[in-house]
């Protein structure tokens, strides 16, 4: 394994990561203190090439959400940059898009509905914008629920309705806090699955925050492991696996290196 660094050299992005419809995500020097003293990121650098699926990987509370916040534009550094290439929007459609751990789905809303909603907020047409959450809504394999309501969805399939609302808009970023966290593990696969195929589809690049090795493993080219509060890179590891993955990509040989290599960097980062 690579030795660690407090600062590493970011990862040279694999000549096969897709780029087309991916922005760059430049971050230097950030740093963020909430009230109270409580020092969440020292001085961050980072370099995300277009149309990467980056994992962000450390313990809980390190900063890794505050971190994706900041480039989401949710929050302010105190010190450094954050850039994002191409970012802001083009015909009223927003280039971003973030999902939340929780689905955050309104209840009196179909799921439909609730997948346009970020369209109808712009004065996109009402014909057209459900054309695009149906078709949204297709690509997560939940057209069978259009007309149904929170409520009457399972967890998977809520944050199925999260992932097409956010995927309605056709962004160029797709950022992740811990979306399939509070899911059972076959769920959580099953979505694992779903959302890699949906990037090597689309080529966004995507930032995904997890607690898991496993996840960040399988569904990463590239894990960042951070230290615990305040956060520093520790690792910067290129994951050694075939772009194309399934159920066995679990069991092989190179995929139990790769969480080895994570689990090692975690525990050498101090987590």
């Amino acid at each position: 394994m690579p030795a660690l660094a407090t600062h590493p050299a970011p990862a040279e992005p694999a000549p096969s990561a897709p780029s087309n419809g991916g922005v760059r995500v430049r971050v230097r020097g950030v740093r963020r203190t909430f009230a109270g003293g409580v020092r969440a990121l020292d001085g961050i650098d980072l370099d995300i090439a277009p149309g990467e699926f980056v994992a962000l990987l450390g313990p809980s509370g390190c900063g890794k959400s505050t971190l994706l916040r900041l480039v989401a534009g949710l929050d302010r550094a105190d010190a450094g940059s954050v850039e994002v290439d191409g970012a802001g929007s083009a015909g009223g459609i927003p280039l971003a898009a973030f999902v939340f751990q929780d689905a955050h789905l309104l209840p009196w809303r179909t799921v439909l509905t609730n997948v346009a909603l970020p369209l109808e907020l712009r004065g996109v047409p009402e014909a057209a914008r459900l054309a695009e959450a149906r078709a949204a809504i297709e690509q997560v394999g939940l057209t069978d629920a259009v007309d149904r309501r929170p409520a009457e969805l399972s967890g998977g399939m809520r944050m199925r309705a999260s992932l097409a609302r956010a995927l309605v808009t056709r962004p160029r970023l797709l950022m992740l806090d811990e979306p399939f966290a509070a899911l059972d593990e076959l769920t959580r696969q099953r979505l694992d699955d779903q959302l890699r195929a949906l990037w090597l589809a689309r080529g966004m690049t995507v930032l995904f925050v997890t607690h898991s090795i496993t996840e960040a493993a399988y569904l990463a080219d590239r894990a960042l492991v951070f230290s615990p509060r305040p956060a520093r890179v520790v690792a910067d590891r290129r994951v050694d696996l075939p772009r194309e993955r399934g159920p066995r990509t679990r069991t092989d040989g190179a995929f139990v290196r790769e969480t080895r290599a994570l689990f090692d960097a975690l525990e050498q980062g101090g987590a």
